[in-house]
């Protein structure tokens, strides 16, 4: 297949596969084998992830379906208080870390519907959502500041406190070792105002982030979707 052809085929592969190269439970090894039991999967989006989950566009939600994960997903006007609207990067402290986020991880883990159009091939085996991934949309690549901007002390659309928020969730991913958490990196704007922001952003978080911080449990992975939206071969050329 080509990718010229299937715009965001080889992308929703490439994230498939490296999903499957985690495990709540053993996500030091590396193994390309979906998993032997249903491994149930949410995705946090708006738009950008509905397309990329729906059947005849991304394809995402059925290829991971097809590997073995239960797939569910949010979107506009899902959750308790609608926490659903909320997904740019200064809004995950809200969901994970404020004062009503037990509410909303519970509703989160025990959700199991679907909020976009994909074809489900496995059934419902029951409990907890283990893998949640979450993606905030294109505008939140719009961040001030400078490329090697440290991380600011309060959450803000700028590099700085880009990073501060991120580093906020580290706490609470390190008291739920028994789920994995998948960052995905915000995808690229036209614009090319903020762009060596929005890269140095990414790669930071790729990069930098866990091991700035110490991080040393295997529940939190990041995909680089912005890089593989910008890269030259990409199919927007």
């Amino acid at each position: 297949m080509r990718q010229k052809n299937y715009p965001l085929f080889v992308i929703a592969l490439t994230l498939l596969f490296s999903l499957l190269l985690f495990s709540p439970s053993h996500a030091q090894d590396e193994n390309p084998n979906p998993p032997a039991e249903p491994v149930k999967l949410i995705f946090i989006h708006h738009s950008v992830g509905e397309n990329w989950l729906t059947d005849g566009d991304g394809d995402l939600g059925r290829m991971l379906s097809e590997n073995n994960y239960f797939v569910s997903d949010t979107n506009y006007g899902w959750g308790p208080d609608s926490i659903g609207d909320a997904t740019d990067i200064v809004n995950w402290p809200q969901w994970f870390t404020g004062p009503e986020s037990g509410r909303y991880m519970d509703a989160l883990y025990n959700e199991s519907g679907q909020n976009s159009s994909y074809t489900r091939t496995i059934s419902d085996a029951g409990g907890e959502n283990r893998i949640i991934i979450f993606k905030s949309c294109f505008p939140n690549s719009n961040l001030e500041g400078n490329p090697t901007d440290p991380p600011a002390s309060s959450p803000g659309y700028s590099v700085g406190g880009a990073k501060y928020v991120y580093n906020q969730l580290l706490t609470y991913f390190r008291t739920r070792p028994d789920k994995l958490f998948v960052v995905i990196t915000p995808p690229p704007v036209l614009d090319p105002t903020y762009a060596q922001n929005a890269r140095a952003f990414s790669e930071w978080l790729v990069r930098d982030w866990l091991a700035e911080n110490g991080y040393s449990l295997n529940n939190v992975a990041v995909w680089d979707f912005h890089h593989v939206l910008t890269h030259p071969d990409n199919h927007h050329r």
